[in-house]
Formats: C-alpha cells, sequence, structure tokens
C-alpha cells in the first residue's frame, strides 16, 4: 500500500467570492417560495493544484464524508494518459518536469486543499487486490473508505480505513459471472453507504444485473434484488429502443444505488435511461425514463440528494448528454438542467459521478479526457430557470438571466 500525508502550501494564483457562508444558502432554502429551486455557480479555481506535478485520471467516483472532506478514485494507470505528452516526468528516463499520476484516492477540503492522497497495489498494510479499474468510492460514519471496480477480473469491494490501512476483501477476482452469487459481484459501479442500518448498497454492476446489500461491520451479504424486484438473472436484455416496454431485468452497468433518508432507494439503470425506486427491502415502488431520446451509453449515471432533511431535491449525473438534472425527489421531475459539453468551467467532458456535502455544494467528476473534478456553489433558492440553462456561469446582469442560455 502506497500512501502519503500531504501538508504543503499552495500559491495564491487567484481568488473570487462566490457565495456567501453555507449557512445563508440553507437558511434561503428554508425561506423559499413555493416553485423556488436550488441554483448553482460554478467554481473555477477548485480545487487548488496539486503537488509534485501530478494529474488526475479518468475520475470515476466521489463521495463527501462527515466532516465534509471530498473524496475521490480516479485511475491512475500509465496507460491512462498520453505518456509522451501528459506524463513526460514519469517516463524512464523522464522526458520533462511535468506530470506524473497521483495516488488512486485523493481527499480534499471544502476549499480545495488537497488533505491526503493514497492507494494502489501492494501488501504494505495487507493482502488485498487492487481492482483492475476502480469505479465508485463512499465513506462511511466510521471513516472507512469503500472501493469497487470493473475490470474484466474484478468480482470485489476493499475496504480501508480513512489513511489507507486495509480492512477487507470481499468477493474472488476472477470468479464466475453470477447475478445470484451471496460471495461475489459482477463488476461494482457503485458503492454508498445506509449509515441508520449499517449496510452498503452495492451496484453490481458492469456485468451482474442487481442491487446487492451488505452488512457494513462484517461485508456478507444480506440481501439482493433485480428490476422490479425480480429475482436477477445473467440473461441480457436487446438493446434499448426509445418508446419501448422497459425490460424484466436491469440492463448492464447498473450504475448506481443510493438511499435516502426516508428509505428510498434509487438505481440508476444506466443504458435504459431509467432511475427505479425501490424501498430497502427491494420491493419495486416506481420508475422514470430520464432523456428517452438518449441511446448509447444512457442518461442515469449517479444521483446525490439536497442535505435538507427531507432531501426535496435529487440530482443526478448525464454523462452522455453533459448535464447534471436537478429534479424534485418525490415525484422524478426534471426541473431543470446545468451544464452542457466542453472543458471550459462549468462545461463537462463525460460527467460520471455526482456528491454533494451540508452546505448543499455539488461535486461532479468525470471519466475519459474529461478527467476532473468540479464544485457547483450553492447560491440558493430561486425561481425555477426551467429547461437546460447551459453552463452555470454567474449571471448576466444586465438580463438577470441565471447562467447562459444557448439560443
Amino acid at each position: 500500500m502506497q500512501k502519503r500525508n500531504l501538508t504543503y502550501g499552495v500559491a495564491l494564483v487567484a481568488l473570487i467570492t462566490v457565495v456567501a457562508c453555507a449557512a445563508e444558502a440553507m437558511d434561503d432554502m428554508a425561506a423559499a417560495a413555493p416553485g423556488d429551486v436550488p441554483l448553482f455557480q460554478v467554481d473555477p479555481f477548485w480545487p487548488k493544484p496539486l503537488p509534485q506535478n501530478w494529474l488526475i485520471g479518468p475520475t470515476i467516483g466521489v463521495d463527501v464524508d462527515s466532516n465534509d472532506h471530498i473524496w475521490i478514485v480516479h485511475r491512475n494507470t500509465e496507460n491512462q494518459f498520453a505518456a509522451r505528452t501528459e506524463i513526460g516526468l514519469a517516463q524512464d528516463p523522464p522526458l520533462a518536469s511535468c506530470c506524473q499520476p497521483g495516488f488512486p484516492v485523493m481527499r480534499f477540503d471544502q476549499d480545495g486543499n488537497l488533505v491526503d492522497a493514497w492507494g494502489g497495489p501492494g501488501t504494505e498494510t495487507g493482502d488485498y487486490t487492487w481492482p483492475e479499474s476502480n469505479h465508485g468510492i463512499t465513506v462511511d460514519n466510521m471513516g472507512n473508505v469503500w472501493i469497487g471496480g470493473n475490470g474484466g477480473q474484478d468480482r470485489h469491494i476493499l475496504k480501508f480505513t480513512s489513511s489507507g490501512e486495509f480492512l477487507g476483501q470481499f468477493g474472488e477476482p476472477g470468479a464466475a459471472i453470477d447475478s445470484n452469487s451471496d460471495t461475489n459481484f459482477g463488476m461494482v459501479a457503485k458503492v454508498s453507504f445506509d449509515e441508520e442500518n449499517n449496510e452498503i448498497y452495492v451496484a453490481d454492476g458492469y456485468a451482474n444485473q442487481r442491487v446487492a446489500v451488505l452488512d457494513a461491520t462484517s461485508g456478507d451479504m444480506k440481501r439482493y434484488w433485480g428490476a422490479y424486484g425480480n429475482r436477477p438473472t445473467d440473461e441480457r436484455p436487446p438493446a434499448y429502443v426509445p418508446g419501448e416496454t422497459p425490460p424484466q431485468d436491469f440492463r448492464t452497468p447498473v450504475h448506481c444505488a443510493d438511499r435516502a433518508n426516508d428509505g428510498m432507494v434509487y438505481v440508476c439503470d444506466r443504458p435504459s435511461n431509467r432511475i427505479s425506486v425501490f424501498t430497502t427491502e427491494g420491493e419495486f415502488v416506481k420508475e422514470s425514463i430520464i432523456a428517452p431520446a438518449t441511446l448509447s451509453q444512457g442518461s442515469t449515471w449517479d444521483v446525490d440528494f439536497s442535505p435538507d432533511p427531507g432531501q426535496q431535491f435529487m440530482y443526478m449525473a448525464d454523462g452522455q448528454n453533459m448535464k447534471v438534472y436537478v429534479m424534485d425527489r418525490e415525484s422524478l421531475e426534471v426541473l431543470y438542467s446545468f451544464g452542457d459539453g466542453g472543458r471550459q468551467p462549468g462545461l463537462f467532458f463525460a460527467p460520471h459521478s455526482i456528491a454533494v456535502d451540508t452546505d448543499g455544494n455539488i461535486y461532479t467528476t468525470e471519466t475519459y479526457e474529461g478527467s476532473r473534478l468540479q464544485k457547483f456553489v450553492n447560491m440558493g433558492m430561486g425561481p425555477n430557470p426551467g429547461g437546460d440553462i447551459g453552463p452555470a456561469w454567474p449571471a448576466d446582469r444586465k438580463s438577470g438571466e441565471y447562467g447562459w442560455r444557448f439560443n
């Protein structure tokens, strides 16, 4: 296990004030007029520059812990970068003074400072197999870090302390694909934590077609289910067709499974553009098809919830259409969306994962060439702008418009 505690100073390049104190934004939510929605603005200077000429690769997991620290997992193997133009420092001999991949697990504070980084193959703290392709991260109430993997042989989940000490491996790499296995997984897309019941929800995944629920202490599997609460199968439904009757099985990947405070579990059937809602026992409640014309990788990539006790709003990352949806959680209605394709702040290249802190700020990660982590500051409540508003940039003070609408 490679790990490193980081304490370093970063030269101040620019300073921008994007929001008043977070308490004001939360008070604004409490006092909002009916129909008002949370509004967001990208912080273009978050996070701060990384040390040691580090780069972030495809970033495929994000979570916020109880201290409002932001955790990511990214793919840092050299094959994720262009050797000659991106990571010249990592070549033998070095080609340039910049750059090299950073450790795969990184932890930031709300100000964008890198607090710690660790992870990767090794047996310094125990005997485990790092995923071929790490995928998804969650931090439980004890500060333990859970990581999945969607590589060809990944059938397991790893558990570490917050400082990277190995605690447990659940599942056996290379095991047979079996959506009804009670010991192994099938290329896990995401893990999430249910504090009330001390359970881990597994979006399982890129090979299996189910949600699995584990005891967070022992790692033992407690239950699992497929689409509509059915017993899952390993038969692949045909490719998605707009207007179809949704299949009785999930398509792969099953990309998220997150429990809200009221006990509803939201599952991303990504290639079906489907968000399905279940009880914690796997009883089907309802579903909605988001952006139904979307083909290829689908629209429903990841979800998280607003921090108010009732979690009125749900936020969904859509890596195919390059946007984030602001939704009414109970009705599953899309209220508006922000973002668009591009590399400037507030735009996206495959937004993959999403998380929300206690101040209502949104954090997104991008996979593929996007390879980025962004912060969208909670600007408080306001009238619903409706539709697609484009980048979450500062309002046009002359026109009064929020963000920038494309005509």
